[in-house]
């Protein structure tokens, strides 16, 4: 089994702030196979019919389990009642006791967020931490998987088993996309038209990385308007696309109000788009994809930055006052070039500037008059 620590990482610090995490991603990510890795935690699939049974009683459950007990509850919602069962799991058994006997930590896992899936009366709100772990992260690629081939992540995308695979095999993507319709949005969403939602989800992912043009979409794919938004909210809160919004405090020269639209997978992105090789022109983007997955993990309000005459950054992190850093994406740092940061410079000075390649092996800074940009290959995740 790999390992995949800074994932561990992720439960370590999010239990010391929360006894609850609330684990989601898209199905395959790994979600279970990661769960599986906590040392000595009672692990229980709720798909199993004898494991929801066991949950229909759930304060005997709890006052059975070992004080301390860190439980894994994958897939909860498939039982009845999930935020009853995490309600009362949270509230009872989850205080060290005044003997110094720990509490419970609890983990449970699904496919969206957790306000999207019906069952979940109570979103918990205070009493649980939401971590999304998302395709294998380039980092990860390097240290974990022990795979530095760029062009093969990008091609067959980060879901474990796609990545891992020999050969990209189309019928597996396939066979997701089928998957992800009839037990996510199906099932989450009650979605009916099932070739109006899986055209619009083809044309997201064709046109990943750019500015989402609702209108055009809803021609494209004979949906309403309303519709096409409807559809894309389901598939932003299933994790299968990522909207970032953009920056701007400076609404007469800056793009206030169109987020730009990103596929969660670049082996999907491949599929669609029917490429079996990474061309020169498309590596670039491709590798934007990979950044924002890696920014996603501790930056949870990743944005672009464009001004009306085009100048554009391809991501922003907002930080404390007026500290805002900027991420540039190059396969090739020699190309970086400073005239859209420059530009946001003049109005937001404050704040660190980036330039992320994968080629880069040791990191460096250069000068450019009065600005600094350092120049590295990976996010500090």
């Amino acid at each position: 089994m790999i390992v995949r620590p800074i994932w561990l990482k992720q439960f370590e610090r999010a239990w010391e702030k929360r006894p609850l995490i609330w684990l989601s991603g898209v199905r395959r990510s790994g979600k279970t196979t990661l769960c599986k890795m906590l040392p000595d935690a009672v692990y229980l699939n709720c798909d199993l019919p004898s494991v929801r049974r066991q949950l229909e009683n759930p304060e005997y459950f709890f006052r059975n389990l070992t004080p301390g007990t860190t439980l894994i509850l994958d897939e909860i919602h498939r039982i009845n009642d999930p935020s009853l069962v995490l309600k009362i799991g949270i509230d009872e058994y989850t205080e060290t006791s005044p003997d110094g006997v720990p509490g419970m930590k609890i983990l449970a896992t699904g496919s969206s967020t957790l306000a999207a899936t019906k069952k979940f009366r109570d979103t918990l709100t205070g009493r649980k931490i939401q971590i999304h772990l998302p395709p294998v992260l380039w980092n990860e690629c390097l240290d974990t998987f022990n795979l530095s081939d760029l062009d093969r992540r990008m091609l067959h995308g980060g879901l474990p088993e796609f990545l891992l695979k020999k050969d990209k095999d189309a019928d597996l993507f396939s066979e997701w996309i089928d998957s992800f319709y009839a037990r996510d949005i199906q099932e989450l969403f009650g979605v009916r038209n099932r070739s109006g939602f899986l055209k619009l989800m083809e044309l997201l992912f064709i046109q990943s990385g750019g500015v989402l043009e609702i209108t055009s979409l809803s021609k494209d794919c004979a949906l309403s308007r309303p519709t096409v938004m409807a559809h894309i909210e389901a598939l932003s809160a299933a994790h299968a696309i990522r909207l970032v919004e953009p920056f701007s405090s400076r609404r007469q020269h800056e793009i206030v109000k169109r987020p730009k639209v990103y596929a969660f997978d670049t082996g999907f992105v491949t599929h669609v788009q029917g490429w079996n090789e990474i061309r020169d022109t498309d590596r670039c983007l491709l590798w934007e994809h990979l950044v924002l997955d890696m920014l996603s993990v501790n930056h949870k309000a990743v944005k672009y930055w464009r001004n009306k005459e085009k100048a554009e950054i391809d991501f922003i992190l907002p930080g404390k006052g007026n500290r805002v850093d900027t991420i540039e994406c190059m396969i090739n740092p020699d190309k970086y070039s400073r005239k859209a940061i420059h530009r946001f410079r003049t109005h937001y000075p404050e704040g660190e500037n980036f330039c992320l390649s994968p080629h880069i092996k040791t990191p460096y800074k250069l000068s450019f008059g009065d600005m600094e940009v350092e120049f590295r290959s990976q996010w500090q995740t």
